[in-house]
């Protein structure tokens, strides 16, 4: 055991650098995958609870005042049903801030869809100007209990008894209403109806949709939400997240052991005659083994726990989402288990991979076998011969001949260098297509900053004069936007007739071309993936009575309602309903426009009569993730630099036998250094080039594979720049010759005795 230590603490000095590195890249990983645990539960969790102690419906149903929802409770399959409730759509205002809500007439709480109280109480039959606000409503108003807030255009005031959280699809600013639970006398010209089904079997939410809609009539229902659907937009950007953090830390995970797999496949080969001795003085091929998998054993053990310790100590004061979700993590019940499976599962493969290392050390004989003679890393090929004859400085030569003579060796460090080099190149891109959706929205699906809303006592031209007079609007679209049933009638989508034919809208197209005739239309991946149809197919959906059959000329990039959008101009829909008129604008702004500032100046401007909000924001969730790419590289560069210090050490102590040759033939010192970094240096080179033609197309692809799972559609993912990649190459060039420097300058230092007693 003695023998052990001290052999162990000898290599410990030895390569202190490496054993740093694996500790900080093994915590780092760690984290990571603890992380992506963390917002996995948090993603599911929140939106699961709030459901089941509110005992949630399974489907809602917004009809028309007059549909005769009593039949809806007894269809079988429906265990009970909530309403329904009379609603009316408005907005309210707050310190500056507006938002469109849905006013909802609720007398009593509900036994089922029961929202729950998160501050302030419930409404009372005394305070008939009371409302209760859904969270994020509340949040979006800067709405307290006891705040009074205001219904633009109408000269009424509310004050707030309460906040709420629902499990209904939640408020999005411009996309969403807010729910606002009040008292159904606040309601008094509602302009429909809710109602909300708990079914006995979830899974038959579709037929039960449809049955519904049948029952009702499609002419009465206008919009249908289900709880997967408000299961998906609670576990949205968290979902993401997570999905990220755990790719990355597996990747990491998996180079990190390929990197240890080859730091000490390395250092055996460099310490063959030590092992010799070892087995001579009594080590059994175990023990050797043992030496070897106890030691990086410990190594990621402690970098394993550093990190458990860590998240479990200082994971709750990250700062944002981050930090939420770890916090909600530490109280569901399979954290500890979580916390105990990530880093033992860690170390173990770490440890698999440092065991099958090792166990070519069991393997060396007792008894050292001479090395046989060799030319300089092997025969001269031809083009190093020629090289030479063309009088390139030898160092250049024989550096790039040394970096790839033994092909399977060097083949495997390009590999293992690879990988860590071609996740930092993913990384990346996914850092550009965040910055893309902040610097170019209009790439994204939204070319227009602002949608207005105006109410009926404006004209369409009065409108869009004065939208069209602020000098900072560059256009404004006209448009109209309703909700329509899916063939089937199990689910609505949003329709959208924007511009016209003389002034289209500029949609983002990813696929197919603009709409431009009849019954043209562009639509989003999600409703392309919901019906199961591609461009070029007709769809026919209902919106109330009327039927409404496009053709899909074109996939456009649809940031917004999971991609579940069909868009065709406002002519298109006029056609068939000739007293359609526009209910909101969409606003394109010059460019260097700043949104709140037009927005203040038209809210102004309209006196009472427009409701201006920004375009929703879909990069505002993915904030975190800049942090997150910011972490994966550095762990990544730890990796990264773990497999050159092996590659470094490994090219120095197999030169040793070169040196004599090297000086007998009248290279200098620096001569002998240049190769020694040349080869480490076209090393690195190899790996950056491979990792940057494999790493581009896998980002994108797997960047557009998530906008294909989000609804949003592929053609979002935005790799780096060639300038920006040509500068992370020669950064990592760079830096692999510079660390190679000290080391191989000590080693063609070397006293000629030291030389000769080491090749003997």
């Amino acid at each position: 055991m003695r023998a052990t230590l001290r052999w162990a603490h000898s290599d410990l000095r030895t390569h202190r650098g490496e054993a740093l590195f694996l500790v900080l890249a093994t915590a780092g990983i760690v984290v990571s995958l603890l992380l992506a645990t963390a917002l996995f539960g948090y993603a599911t969790n929140p939106w699961q609870r709030v459901f089941t102690q509110a005992h949630g419906a399974h489907v809602w149903l917004h009809t028309g005042s007059a549909a005769d929802t009593g039949k809806l409770g007894e269809l079988d399959g429906v265990e009970s049903v909530a309403g329904p409730y009379p609603t009316v759509s408005t907005t309210l205002a707050s310190q500056g801030a507006r938002a469109s809500v849905e006013l909802r007439g609720t007398p009593d709480q509900p036994a089922v869809g029961r929202p729950l109280l998160t501050s302030g109480h419930w409404l009372d039959p005394a305070a008939p100007d009371g409302v209760v606000l859904e969270t994020r409503l509340a949040r979006a108003l800067l709405a307290m209990p006891g705040d009074t807030l205001a219904l633009p255009g109408s000269g009424r005031t509310v004050t707030v008894l309460g906040t709420a959280d629902s499990a209904e699809p939640r408020y999005r600013p411009g996309e969403r209403p807010g729910l606002v639970w009040t008292q159904p006398s606040a309601v008094p010209d509602p302009g429909g109806q809710v109602i909300g089904l708990r079914l006995s079997d979830p899974e038959d939410t579709d037929y039960a949709v449809q049955r519904a809609v049948t029952v009702l009539g499609a002419g009465a229902v206008g919009e249908v939400s289900t709880w997967q659907q408000a299961r998906a937009e609670a576990q949205g950007d968290n979902r993401l997240l997570g999905q990220v953090l755990a790719l990355f830390g597996l990747g990491a995970l998996v180079a990190a052991g390929l990197a240890v797999h080859g730091a000490i496949g390395t250092r055996i080969r460099g310490h063959l005659r030590d092992i010799s001795v070892l087995k001579a003085i009594g080590f059994t091929p175990g023990q050797v083994v043992r030496v070897f998998l106890l030691q990086h054993l410990a190594y990621a053990l402690l970098g394993a726990l550093a990190a458990a310790a860590v998240i479990q100590a200082l994971g709750s004061r990250i700062p944002g989402r981050l930090g939420d979700a770890v916090g909600v993590w530490q109280g569901l019940p399979g954290h500890t288990v979580a916390l105990v499976v990530v880093p033992v599962g860690a170390v173990l493969f770490i440890g698999a991979t440092t065991g099958l290392a090792a166990w070519r050390a069991g393997r060396v004989p007792p008894v050292p076998v001479p090395r046989p003679a060799a030319q300089f890393g092997g025969r001269l090929s031809e083009v190093a011969r020629r090289a030479l004859g063309l009088r390139l400085p030898p160092a250049l030569v024989l550096g790039g001949h040394r970096a790839f003579t033994r092909r399977p060796r060097s083949l495997a460090t390009v590999a293992r260098l690879t990988l860590p080099l071609l996740l930092i190149v993913v990384a990346m891109s996914a850092w550009t297509t965040i910055d893309r959706f902040d610097s170019r929205p209009e790439q994204i699906g939204l070319p227009t900053a602002l949608t207005v809303h105006a109410d009926s006592g404006l004209a369409d031209r009065e409108t869009r004069a004065m939208l069209e007079r602020d000098p900072q609007v560059a256009a404004a679209y006209p448009g109209v936007e309703v909700a329509a049933l899916v063939p089937g009638q199990t689910a609505t989508i949003a329709l959208r007739g924007l511009g016209t034919r003389q002034d289209p809208y500029p949609y983002a197209l990813a696929e197919g071309r603009a709409a431009h005739g009849r019954d043209e239309a562009v639509a989003g991946q999600g409703l392309l993936d919901l019906l199961d149809v591609k461009v070029g197919d007709w769809v026919r959906m209902t919106v109330g009575d009327q039927p409404q059959i496009l053709h899909i000329v074109g996939r456009s990039i649809e940031p917004e309602n999971a991609g579940r959008v069909i868009s065709t101009s406002l002519d298109t829909l006029r056609e068939n309903d000739p007293g359609l008129g526009p209910t909101l604008y969409e606003l394109r702004l010059l460019p260097g426009a700043d949104p709140d500032r037009v927005a203040d100046r038209l809210t102004e401007a309209g006196r009472g009569h427009l409701d201006v909000n920004a375009a929703p924001d879909p990069a505002e969730g993915l904030s975190p993730l800049r942090g997150v790419v910011v972490g994966l590289i550095v762990v990544l560069a730890l990796i990264g630099l773990i497999e050159l210090l092996t590659a470094i050490g490994g090219a120095v102590r197999e030169s040793e036998r070169d040196l004599l040759a090297l000086k007998a033939i009248g290279l200098s010192p620096r001569q002998i250094t240049a190769i020694t970094i040349i080869s480490t240096g076209c090393t690195a080179l190899a790996a950056v080039v491979v990792a940057t033609v494999l790493g581009a197309p896998l980002a994108s692809r797997l960047i557009d594979a998530q906008g294909r799972w989000s609804g949003i559609g592929a053609g979002i993912a935005q790799g780096p720049s060639p300038v920006f990649l040509l500068l992370f190459g020669a950064a990592a060039v760079l830096g692999a010759a510079a660390l190679a420097a000290v080391p191989a300058s000590r080693a063609a230092r070397r006293r000629l005795a030291d030389t000769l007693s080491a090749v003997a």
